[in-house]
């Protein structure tokens, strides 16, 4: 396995959409598990392939606090929505920066797992804010798209000031 390198807020390739997968082979399960190394690394609890600059349908999350539970997502697809829930958001891609993001309270989510075979997962909480906002990445969003214009230039503002600093 690798560490992979995460493309940061704003990289015009975060906004790219991933295409499906179209065969699950030996390159998309390195690639799973070597996005899986990196977001426990980053630390985080989701990594989408665009941000690591793949731009295929897939994404990894672990919510659980020891890491136990690592969940493979590919090509999937939100089917229902329910509820509303505004809770604080952070991505690996926009590091340092947080906000409040609304977004469903339960979803359902149709997908395949490394096996090929098709899946269904009905997550609330925090696994389905994670889901909703890893999807977004593979749609070519990144939270902070959900902010207003303000909120968004101080955002590249500050990361922009940041990359400076440590240039």
């Amino acid at each position: 396995m690798a560490l992979l390198p995460i493309l940061r807020y704003p990289d015009p390739r975060l906004k790219k959409v991933a295409a499906p997968v179209l065969k699950i082979d030996a390159g998309i399960r390195r690639l799973a598990a070597d996005m899986a190394e990196t977001m426990y690394e980053a630390p985080g609890i989701g990594l989408a392939a665009t941000q690591v600059d793949v731009h295929k349908r897939l994404v990894v999350i672990d919510t659980s606090e020891d890491k136990s539970q690592l969940r493979v997502f590919i090509n999937p697809v939100v089917e229902r929505c329910a509820g509303s829930q505004l809770g604080e958001e952070g991505c690996l891609s926009v590091p340092g920066i947080y906000d409040k993001v609304e977004r469903a309270e339960r979803v359902t989510v149709r997908y395949l797992d490394l096996d090929g075979k098709e899946q269904v997962l009905e997550a609330e909480g925090l696994l389905a804010v994670c889901i909703q906002h890893e999807i977004d990445h593979l749609d070519g969003h990144v939270f902070v798209d959900h902010l207003s214009q303000l909120k968004q230039t101080r955002i590249r503002n500050k990361l922009a000031k940041q990359a400076r600093v440590t240039a």
